[in-house]
């Protein structure tokens, strides 16, 4: 991982920013501090971080308003720091795309190492210096680019995915025709609770699949995990089987 990555922080109250910042800043990490997501909006038009860790209790706008523009809009990890613990909080911040949760209060130790494991994922995922060695996945009627996070369509039609979606889908692709079961996603995926590899899982079928209520691409095998249904050709930038 790279010890200079961009991290934003947000969040309302001073003292946690400080407490954020100072102790990510020990780890050589380049952090800025944000007291309302309008704030944090303008600073990503101007540079892009790697990750955002997102207060839900902003002044100006409902936190997981702001947790779902990032996901939509940017390719930028987001872990949610917030006081709002419950249980639908937690699966509904991981439903709109977020990465990681963490309930405050917090240990100080435990968000490190949370953030280095977020970024060690988005920067796999990213590659070295994206050479043309970078292969793209074709399966179904889609062709997904892993350095890019994005999904297009024989059509034409082209979606973005997070990075919690892409890395899914990217064990997935490795995989193909074979059942994965929920632990092993799980334990690949480092998703800290155990239902949302399920909200994830719903995510990307919304992305992927005709009718999500009848998925064609991913099924769910009762009882054992899930499949990816479809072959996978890996190619290269310009189209060509490696």
């Amino acid at each position: 991982m790279n010890r200079s990555d961009l991290i934003y922080v947000i969040d309302d109250e001073k003292d946690i920013c400080d407490l954020v910042c100072t102790e990510l800043d020990y780890y050589g990490f380049d952090m800025r501090a944000f007291h309302t997501g309008a704030q944090a909006l303008q600073a990503i038009k101007r540079q892009t971080p790697k990750l955002c860790i997102v207060d839900l209790g902003l002044p100006d706008m409902d936190g997981l308003a702001l947790v779902k523009e990032l996901c939509d809009s940017a390719n930028i990890g987001v872990l949610i720091l917030s006081g709002r613990g419950s249980l639908p909080d937690r699966v509904l911040g991981l439903e709109l795309g977020a990465d990681d949760y963490i309930t405050k209060p917090f240990e100080p130790r435990e968000l490190v190492a949370r953030v280095h494991s977020l970024l060690r994922r988005i920067n796999k995922d990213e590659g070295p210096a994206q050479s043309c060695t970078v292969k793209k996945a074709r399966f179904a009627d889609w062709i997904f680019n892993p350095s890019t996070l994005t999904l297009k369509r024989d059509s034409g039609e082209e979606l973005t995915l997070s990075t919690a979606e892409a890395d899914l889908l990217g064990t997935l692709l490795r995989a193909p025709q074979q059942i994965l079961s929920r632990d092993r996603l799980l334990g690949e995926q480092a998703i800290p609770y155990d239902r949302s590899i399920d909200s994830r899982m719903s995510r990307l079928r919304k992305k992927l699949e005709a009718d999500p209520k009848d998925p064609r691409i991913i099924k769910t095998v009762y009882g054992a995990g899930y499949m990816l249904c479809t072959p996978v050709e890996w190619i290269d930038s310009e189209g060509k089987n490696r």
